[in-house]
């Protein structure tokens, strides 16, 4: 009789089973205990490369710090215009707008900025950039009055008589505008935006043309 309940008492066993390779469909619960290890692995692994794909991407976009643009954006009028070809001589007051490009994550402060015009070499006039700051991903615009009057340094000048009679006055102006840029509130880097325009006044017209800046 104890036999048979024995027998009884132990089926699976006899067929080379226990009670747990039943539950886990045969399986070793120890190969069942590798298999989750390694997915827990995969998942940690892709979740490391997933977060260092998002700090690169991060350190070069909003962590870059990029220099802005300082440039003479457009022009609006002449409040003055004398331009004597015979003499030769001149004297103009020219509304200029200037623009501070930042591409920044986070605002570009500058301190007062002299912008200086240049007729082939020679001062003809300056203006001054009050300081101010440039928003994040965003170009500041300033109108500034520009006053241009011929030195006494060319009064004799052959190629400015030769010029003001052609009806084209070429000019350059020059400036170099420092600042910082603060990004996140905490990390902040000093940049200089430098400013090289040509362009030309179109006497006939009283107008500006051909301004272009690098």
């Amino acid at each position: 009789m104890a036999d048979k309940n024995q027998q009884a008492y132990h089926p699976a066993a006899a067929n080379g089973y226990s009670r747990n390779d039943a539950e886990t469909g045969g399986v070793d619960p120890r190969e069942l205990r590798r298999q989750k290890q390694k997915k827990w692995a995969l998942y940690i692994i892709a979740f490391v490369i997933f977060q260092t794909g998002i700090i690169v991407l991060f350190t070069f976009t909003v962590m870059k710090f990029r220099t802005p643009k300082f440039r003479v954006r457009n022009f609006k009028s002449f409040d003055t215009f004398d331009v004597q070809p015979a003499t030769p001589s001149f004297n103009m007051r020219m509304n200029a707008q200037f623009g501070v490009k930042n591409t920044n994550f986070g605002p570009f402060k500058y301190g007062n900025t002299t912008v200086t015009f240049y007729y082939k070499g020679t001062e003809v006039g300056s203006t001054t950039v009050r300081k101010s700051k440039a928003n994040f991903r965003s170009t500041k615009k300033v109108n500034v009055p520009v006053d241009l009057v011929m030195p006494t340094t060319l009064a004799s000048s052959a190629d400015l008589k030769s010029d003001l009679n052609s009806g084209i006055l070429p000019l350059t102006c020059q400036a170099k505008m420092n600042g910082k840029v603060e990004i996140m509130f905490i990390f902040k880097k000093k940049r200089t935006a430098n400013m090289n325009c040509t362009m030309e006044v179109d006497i006939p017209t009283k107008s500006l043309k051909n301004l272009k800046c690098k």
